[in-house]
């Protein structure tokens, strides 16, 4: 790419409202970035085994039992105040206990390989992000329905029923920077905050934590939890993860029209498909997804798309 292409592609993705400052790991050449990315996944031979993806996640340094009553009632106590109030070592724990939400109900996918490469592909996209200095990191719960879900802090997951149903790469990098744009956007802990201000429940924390149930009150933090990947985020917030995240995944060097063919496979889904139940319930239309994100991008991406197309199949080595 010329130095004039590259100026006028950087153009580009600030026209589609990226209003974050780009990190500093942000390459402005999407080319290279896409090659970069391609020689840090090309399979290597002996290498090591890859750590267990749920210590990852969970990390290893989980506060003593003693501890955890009490810090769950400050989390809940947190989420009564504004968000800009939550500093990241505090949106990182809320995001690690409702991580336990969704690996409560779902559990990791067993296969080793895919879990590296989808935590190899999350991090490098996450790097092009705003918030790049996160703990990122990327999972495969092991579920034949077609969803993806985030956490605070950095936490991502998809199902094995998405990986087996996307068409390449390009698609999954968009799915994953739609996911990534929901942290960096702070939209869980903006929803959460607004359910646990919303009355009733927050009267019921309060009375638990002040009789000191701190046990009741971790029950209740995951409850908001669960309630919020039952009902979604607020639509308005899904949009916003949809136009970013065409962008984000272009400057990662991935095709930006892989999120729109997701959007076209949700279209043609049935509402009634239990395998597409939830992901339809939990967001806007795909055909009103599909309206505004293609009039954000309008052609102002086409010189980022018709990349080659690679499969997950060529990445990770399975049929």
């Amino acid at each position: 790419m010329s130095h004039r292409s590259g100026l006028i592609a950087a153009t580009l993705l600030a026209a589609l409202a990226l209003t974050a400052p780009l990190a500093q790991a942000q390459s402005g050449d999407a080319a290279k970035a896409l090659n970069f990315f391609n020689s840090l996944v090309r399979p290597q031979g002996n290498q090591a085994a890859p750590a267990n993806p749920l210590t990852q996640m969970l990390g290893s340094g989980a506060a003593p039992a003693g501890n955890n009553a009490a810090l769950a009632g400050d989390l809940v106590q947190l989420l009564a105040k504004s968000v800009e109030q939550i500093d990241e070592p505090k949106e990182i724990e809320i995001g690690r206990q409702l991580s336990a939400v969704l690996l409560g109900s779902k559990p990791l996918h067993p296969d080793m390989k895919l879990q590296r490469y989808v935590n190899q592909l999350g991090r490098w996209i996450s790097l092009q992000s705003s918030r790049p200095q996160l703990p990122w990191s990327f999972a495969v719960l092991d579920d034949p329905g077609f969803n993806a879900f985030a956490a605070p802090g950095g936490y991502v997951f998809v199902t094995k029923g998405l990986i087996d149903r996307v068409g390449n790469e390009a698609e999954l990098a968009g799915i994953l920077a739609h996911e990534i744009t929901h942290v960096t956007g702070k939209h869980h802990l903006k929803a959460i905050g607004a359910k646990a201000r919303a009355g009733a429940l927050t009267q019921v924390i309060s009375s638990q934590l002040n009789n000191n149930l701190g046990g009741m009150v971790s029950a209740q933090l995951l409850a908001l939890g669960r309630d919020l990947y039952s009902s979604g985020l607020d639509q308005g917030d899904e949009f916003e993860a949809d136009r970013n995240g065409v962008a984000l995944a272009a400057r990662a060097g991935f095709d930006p029209y892989g999120l729109v063919a997701v959007l076209q496979q949700l279209r043609g889904a049935a509402a009634d498909d239990p395998l597409f139940a939830l992901s339809l319930s939990t967001h806007p239309p795909a055909q009103q997804r599909l309206d505004q994100v293609e009039v954000a991008m309008g052609s102002r991406l086409d010189a980022f798309a018709g990349k080659p197309s690679v499969s997950l199949a060529q990445r990770v080595g399975t049929p």
